[in-house]
Formats: C-alpha cells, structure tokens, sequence
C-alpha cells in the first residue's frame, strides 16, 4: 500500500463547525511529514501533471508550499505562492478565498498575461480557494495548463460548472468518523 493512502487511513478527524476535517501531514503540517511521502507525492504530481511548456507554479498559501517548492525544485519551474498579505507591489492582484471553513483576501503577484501556469495545492474540498484562483489568473490573462491537488474530498465542488479540471492523486471521504478512500488514482 503506498504512503498517501496508508496515511490518510491512519489520519485524525476533527469536527469545525460541522465540517468533518481529516488532520494530516499534507494538509495541515501536522502529525510530521516524512520525507518519503512527500517524494512519493512529488513523483506522483510530476508524473501526472502536464508540465511542458510550463512558465510558472502557482500555489496559494500556505499548505501548498512545501508540496510545489519540491515540485519546483524536481521540474526547475519558479514557483508563485498566493499570499494572504497585500504587498502593494506593481500588477499585484487581490482575489476572495472562501472555503468550507473561512474566508480570506489573497494576493497574486508576479504572474503576467500570457504565462503558462500550473496550479498546485494540497487538498480541493469546496473548491472555493481554487474557483478563486483560477478566475484571478484568468483576469491577469495567465493560461492555466494544469491544476493538481494532492487529496479531494469528494462531492460537490464549486469548480465543477467551470471549464477547469483538477487532477487529484487520491479522493477520500470521511464517514463515521473515519476516511474513506474513494479513488486511490485520483481524477475520479
């Protein structure tokens, strides 16, 4: 059994405001991340990301960051974080980040019309974030060449009436109290 899907079975559960929410390393930095599950995953997102031609990753922060830094550092593509912090730096753009249990002002900087990007992050659940995300790309005039994201939380999400497909490396759910995985390859 590989490290992802043994990792998410073992995973905590915790109840926020009525969201059912797996703590994971991935996806909360906590319990520790071992090298290796962050290789494996690594590998799994470079084997199935389309990265030719890629310009740019592009990761909101910030439990994407350690996933897309190695990712940059496999691929030697330079990598975007989306921060929660407004810099006021030239072409910075502001977008709205809402997901199942927040919502917060992010910040786009260094991404130009015209740049090929892939979007990478830890887990799509809502899809609030990556909606957000994808659209203020879109007004920068970016083109969005791949989205990837580690784990989905299955069901509905707000990305499902938009052109844009995430390719995901395992889709859990959790019932009972427990996680369920529902498509160990992804994309399911």
């Amino acid at each position: 059994m590989d490290q992802l899907k043994q990792s998410l079975l073992d995973a905590p559960i915790i109840e926020k405001n009525g969201y059912h929410y797996f703590v994971h390393p991935v996806s909360d930095g906590i319990p520790v991340l071992e090298p290796s599950l962050l290789r494996e995953i690594v590998i799994k997102i470079i084997r199935k990301a389309d990265l030719e031609n890629v310009d740019k990753i592009v990761t909101p922060a910030a439990m994407g960051i350690h996933i897309s830094t190695a990712v940059s550092l496999m691929t030697d593509i330079p990598l975007v974080v989306i921060r929660k912090r407004q810099y006021g730096l030239d072409g910075e753009v502001a977008l709205s980040q809402q997901t199942g249990y927040s919502e917060n002002e992010m910040y786009i900087n260094n991404v130009e019309d015209g740049d090929r990007v892939l979007v990478l992050d830890d887990v799509l659940s809502t899809g609030g974030t990556m909606k957000a995300v994808t659209e203020a790309l879109g007004y920068i005039g970016a083109d969005v060449v791949d989205i990837v994201a580690v784990i989905k939380k299955v069901g509905e999400n707000e990305l499902d009436d938009t052109d844009h497909d995430v390719k995901t490396l395992i889709n859990v759910d959790v019932v009972d109290g427990e996680v369920v995985i529902e498509d160990e390859d992804g994309d399911g």
